[in-house]
């Protein structure tokens, strides 16, 4: 297969995987159209550049609807095709915020990272999936960090990290190469229950700003995060700097008198790296 999306992704990962040295793998899957579209794009990587790479595939069932049996049926066979290790985690306890089933989700994910030895998780995540969680954050209410978070990288700690090799196309780029590949994608019907937060914004407020505001708004609000990433960014290399200039040698203080001479910004951020630092030691 010969897309760009293709050529895009080949380059990407292949630089990815040369970088760290990657031998295996854990990639998350949801069940929709960007986990089956990934789950194919991997696959014609691995043809295409006979990479010796360990591939384990992950699936969270949060039993959620009647037909979650179905649903995991299709997705083995799926998978089945690929000859790649599945693995199913089923949830039992009833959670019906999506906040805490994400906690859930990749605790799970970090706990099976750990036992078996993955550095790396990958998700299928999309620019698409990038500016919904913009507008969680700003309705909920966010500091520059919060807006900024989700990156292409993610550390969850010094042994865990994440990837999201799809960050860079839309949600529409995903579902024309899935129709171009006549993907077996499955309609989850809990994407179209409104009680859940991110579909009211899939499905009314984006479109509602698209039609009577802008039509390009995915556009204008990822370039601002892109902006926003680098000014964050630069100020937390000063506020870095400025912390290890100001704190005691061997008090557990920081100097007063340097930080307050300094912006506003720079004194919040630094005070936060001061309590991380001291909650991460004692």
């Amino acid at each position: 297969m010969n897309t760009y999306i293709q050529k895009k992704f080949n380059k990407k990962f292949n630089k990815f995987i040369l970088k760290y040295r990657l031998q295996a793998i854990l990639i998350a899957i949801s069940g929709g159209q960007d986990s089956i579209c990934l789950i194919q794009l991997i696959e014609n990587f691995q043809k295409k550049y006979n990479q010796i790479l360990k591939i384990t595939y992950i699936y969270i069932d949060h039993q959620w609807t009647q037909n979650n049996q179905q649903q995991i049926k299709h997705l083995i066979n799926i998978i089945k095709k690929t000859t790649k290790q599945f693995i199913i985690y089923q949830i039992n306890q009833s959670v019906h915020s999506e906040l805490q089933a994400r906690e859930i989700r990749y605790k799970i994910l970090i706990q099976h990272s750990i036992k078996y030895k993955y550095k790396y998780i990958m998700t299928a995540h999309t620019q698409t999936d990038k500016i919904e969680t913009f507008l969680q954050h700003i309705i909920r209410g966010t500091s520059l960090n919060g807006l900024t978070s989700f990156n292409e990288y993610r550390k969850f700690n010094n042994k865990i990290y994440l990837y999201r090799p799809l960050l860079e196309f839309r949600r529409t780029e995903i579902k024309w190469l899935c129709r171009k590949l006549h993907l077996p994608i499955w309609s989850d019907i809990t994407n179209y229950n409104y009680t859940i937060n991110r579909n009211r914004l899939r499905h009314e407020l984006i479109p509602y700003i698209h039609k009577y505001f802008n039509n390009n708004i995915d556009k204008k609000i990822n370039d601002f995060l892109i902006s926003s990433k680098m000014e964050n960014e630069y100020i937390t290399q000063n506020a870095i700097k400025l912390y290890l200039y100001s704190r005691h040698r061997t008090s557990i203080a920081l100097n007063y008198k340097l930080i307050y001479r300094q912006h506003i910004a720079l004194q919040i951020r630094t005070l936060q790296i001061f309590f991380l630092s001291f909650k991460t030691k004692y």
